[in-house]
């Protein structure tokens, strides 16, 4: 129920504060938590003390506020992108072993890929994807991957919802055929676009439905790619996830254990 002169409810507006903090804003004083949230400032006050009563936030010695221990312990009681990372890690460490740069697992939420786990080496090249930060999908080869073996109808109403966008954000016309050309090589590869010193390779990992819930990817230093040993070995990690995710090979489809998803088409 709404109980705000904003039509906001209790629970909107306590999801705001918490949202306020990312990886740039880890801790921040109250007014700044409000004019991240878009809250006033005596609603901050008074819902942030509540919180830290709770432990949900907790206060610094300066009277900061940051996230708190019990808002982490509860978020990973029971998740689900908790029971995919700990399918996916030792796959993921086999990957780490031989790249030896950037290995890292992420999920599509929203128009945004989530990154739920990473692995790095020393010396490895620079790299914009933090665990449980995000990046616009159109620019991480792990959201094109996930998108390109989303259903047909997901991909149209990502496009209906950026319609009209301004460049750089692409045409539709451009990500469809972007999204075909990753459904017949089975991976995606962006070379140079979201740092132009680094590549960008991800292959999907499948759901039992046959559609990408995750993206198993590598970030490594432009002109050193290999692709034609990094995907073979990305696309035989994703297949073991994928297997620990309860997904069948018939499930999986048949080139190198990849789906066409349902309703898409290679001419797209």
């Amino acid at each position: 129920m709404a109980n705000s002169p904003s039509g906001d409810s209790m629970a909107e507006r306590i999801l705001r504060l918490i949202s306020a903090f990312d990886a740039e804003h880890p801790a921040m004083p109250a007014a700044t938590l409000a004019r991240r949230a878009g809250l006033p400032l005596s609603t901050t006050h008074r819902l942030a003390g509540e919180l830290v009563s709770l432990q949900v936030l907790q206060r610094g010695e300066r009277g900061e506020l940051r996230l708190g221990l019990r808002l982490w312990e509860l978020a990973n009681r029971s998740s689900a992108a908790l029971d995919l990372r700990q399918i996916a890690m030792p796959f993921m460490e086999d990957i780490q072993a031989v790249i030896r740069q950037h290995t890292q697992l992420s999920v599509l939420q929203e128009d945004e890929v989530l990154f739920i786990e990473r692995l790095s080496s020393r010396g490895s090249v620079s790299n914009f994807a933090k665990v449980a930060g995000r990046l616009p999908l159109q620019i991480s080869s792990s959201g094109m991957v996930m998108m390109a073996y989303s259903p047909r109808h997901v991909q149209e109403a990502f496009l209906d919802r950026h319609r009209g966008d301004p460049a750089p954000f692409p045409r539709p016309e451009a990500l469809r055929r972007q999204w075909a050309a990753i459904r017949r090589e089975g991976s995606a590869t962006l070379p140079g676009v979201v740092d132009p010193q680094t590549t960008g390779i991800a292959v999907p990992v499948f759901g039992p439905l046959g559609t990408a819930v995750a993206a198993l990817g590598v970030v490594v230093p432009l002109g050193r790619e290999n692709t034609a040993a990094t995907v073979p070995a990305l696309m035989t990690a994703a297949r073991g996830i994928s297997r620990g995710l309860g997904t069948t090979a018939a499930a999986a489809g048949p080139r190198h254990g990849l789906a066409e998803p349902a309703g898409s088409s290679t001419g797209a």
